[in-house]
């Protein structure tokens, strides 16, 4: 059995490392220190051989050597931290496929927290997006059964199933009664850039940070500069309910604003498992105002772009506190066995900041919300439309009541049909950021005209002294 196995290894390694110091004579502390690490270890092993032992032969039901082995190893991982965990074959390839953007599922990131299953956020134009799915949401059943002290990879199991089924899910939001949503499950296509013109402001929502990121967000850009052309005031990079991705995508975005300087450190167990990196020259926008908006449902590659542009103060943050996750995970290929994903260092902004249970602050306080935009906004009564006013006496009482029908039949309307770029106004902190981008540009041309005008007048004064003094 394998625990007799453990136990020849262990008598053949001290019969070896005892030949070995009679032969010298020598018992050096490392040595002494090593073979009692190893002896510990040996028992732990042991333990574990005992324990593998006692499932195989009494456990009530037969279960295969391959199921102990991979429960073992994922018990071990998730001991370590909510992310590192064990990926079987079938999860690492979900894996790989969901970086390249297309995938089978509801559309969710999820995390553990105190053994529960945690949304970080989730993902635009999804089932569970649709269905009302929001960061910071605590799932706790799957189809009316509790999944409390389920590992991450058997809740992802339960969540998962044949494309066009459905599921329920029991949520608890904002330590309120729990309630259920049903989601169908579908093929999840992430989109992961979209782009819009708002007033002359360019708007880039990254949903995620997959392969074809940066190349996407960059396109959007052009074709923002381009249509706008002189007009171009500014950017808003939307980083909301953006649960991360893969970190070379989020330094080569944040490098895309940035003409010098980190972007990010990361730093491992040893001190000298240390690595930097930083910008190269070149700013996609030339310097025009950059705004980012972030909420709890920004975490990770999100975060890492958030400090970057913060602390080089490239950018204003907008929003609410992200999620706070400051680690690096690293996927380790298990030869013929998956892969195991490893927490392995932790990353760390500009000014030397880790992030890890922390989060990005923003700049600005911003909580998220709707301010409904009514079409009849521009119809208030001002003094203009008052009967007999001062310099608008042509005004006809027929003009007025042809007025008031109109409001009578914008108030019979049903409902409003808003476009996407209305859809985006009403929205609190996109309104917010587009009125600080384009006050940002109001003031400064302000300024050059002030400029301008005291530059005139300085020329005007050294020129009516020169023709003084000439006249003398």
């Amino acid at each position: 059995m394998i625990s007799n196995f453990f136990i020849k290894k262990k008598n053949m390694f001290l019969i070896i490392m005892t030949s070995f110091l009679i032969i010298f004579g020598i018992v050096p502390d490392n040595i002494v220190n090593a073979q009692s690490n190893r002896q510990e270890t040996y028992k732990q092993l042991n333990l574990f051989g005992d324990v593998f032992q006692r499932v195989q032969e009494q456990y009530v039901e037969e279960v295969t050597d391959k199921e102990l082995i991979e429960a073992a190893i994922s018990g071990m991982l998730q001991s370590l931290d909510p992310h590192s965990s064990y990926l079987s074959d079938e999860s690492y390839k979900d894996m790989q496929v969901k970086t390249k953007g297309t995938f089978g599922g509801l559309g969710i990131e999820i995390t553990m927290e105190d053994g529960v299953v945690k949304v970080v956020s989730p993902i635009d134009e999804t089932p569970a997006a649709q269905a009302g799915m929001q960061s910071g949401d605590l799932i706790i059943g799957i189809n009316g059964l509790s999944i409390r002290g389920l590992s991450i990879n058997d809740a992802v199991s339960k969540l998962r199933g044949p494309i066009g089924s459905k599921v329920t899910i029991t949520v608890i939001r904002n330590k309120r009664e729990p309630f259920e949503l049903e989601i169908t499950r579908d093929i999840i296509k992430i989109r992961s850039v979209r782009h819009n013109i708002i007033n002359n402001v360019g708007y880039v929502r990254l949903t995620t940070f997959s392969e074809t990121t940066t190349k996407g967000m960059n396109s959007s850009i052009n074709k923002i500069k381009k249509e706008l052309g002189d007009k171009f005031q500014g950017l808003i990079l939307d980083l909301r309910n953006n649960p991360g991705g893969l970190l070379n995508q989020s330094i080569s975005v944040a490098d895309s604003f940035l003409n010098q300087g980190e972007i990010v450190s990361t730093k491992g167990r040893k001190n000298n498992d240390t690595s930097r990196v930083f910008a190269k020259k070149g700013d996609l926008i030339d310097g025009k105002p950059l705004v980012v908006l972030i909420n709890s449902g920004s975490a990770s590659a999100s975060e890492i772009v958030a400090g970057a542009l913060k602390d080089h103060s490239r950018a204003i943050i907008i929003g609410t506190r992200s999620f706070g996750k400051g680690s690096v995970q690293s996927i380790i290929p298990l030869a013929g066995n998956g892969a195991m994903r490893l927490t392995t260092a932790r990353y760390y902004t500009p000014s030397g900041v880790s992030i890890q249970a922390k989060g990005i602050e923003p700049d600005i306080l911003v909580e998220a919300g709707i301010t409904e935009i009514k079409k009849d906004a521009n119809k208030s009564k001002r003094e203009e439309d008052l009967r007999g006013a001062l310099d608008n006496k042509n005004k006809s009482s027929k003009t007025i009541k042809s007025d008031n029908k109109d409001d009578k039949d914008d108030k019979d309307d049903k409902k409003v049909v808003l476009t996407p770029i209305e859809k985006l106004k009403q929205d609190n902190q996109v309104s917010r950021a587009i009125d600080l981008i384009r006050g940002i540009n109001l003031f400064s041309n302000k300024i050059k005209d002030t400029s301008k005008v005291s530059l005139n007048e300085e020329i005007f004064t050294n020129l009516n002294s020169k023709n003084s003094v000439n006249n003398e």
